[in-house]
């Protein structure tokens, strides 16, 4: 197993990524949205695991900021979502409370790089 493999934060994200894929399916949605949110929240996950695999301070925070940037990109889809109908008012705080988890945790790991 790898060291990010064991990490909370990936978990979630993973977590978090499975429940955006499973609301794709269960949505029609267009095309474009169900790109644009499969990509930002794909692209989470991948971006813990190599900054893990850096060495680097400076390139671990900057995966780390780039994952944190791919949870808002998905936070503004889904409100864009709920505005249009297509989820519901519980179905959007579900997603929206998971990703300000992932939010914080991941500004907690940018700041504690910064720090060092």
């Amino acid at each position: 197993m790898f060291d990010f493999e064991k990490l909370d934060i990936y978990k979630k994200a993973k977590h978090f990524n499975a429940s955006i894929q499973e609301l794709l399916r269960a949505k029609n949605v267009s095309t474009i949205t169900t790109n644009q949110l499969s990509r930002a929240a794909f692209s989470i996950v991948p971006s813990i695991a190599e900054g893990f695999g850096r060495f680097s301070k400076r390139y671990r925070k900057n995966f780390f900021i780039i994952a944190r940037s791919s949870v808002f990109e998905c936070v503004a889809i889904l409100d864009i979502m709920k505005d249009n109908n297509i989820l519901s008012e519980t179905e959007f705080r579900r997603l929206y409370d998971h990703a300000e988890t992932l939010s914080k945790i991941l500004y907690t790991m940018i700041r504690n790089l910064e720090n060092k």
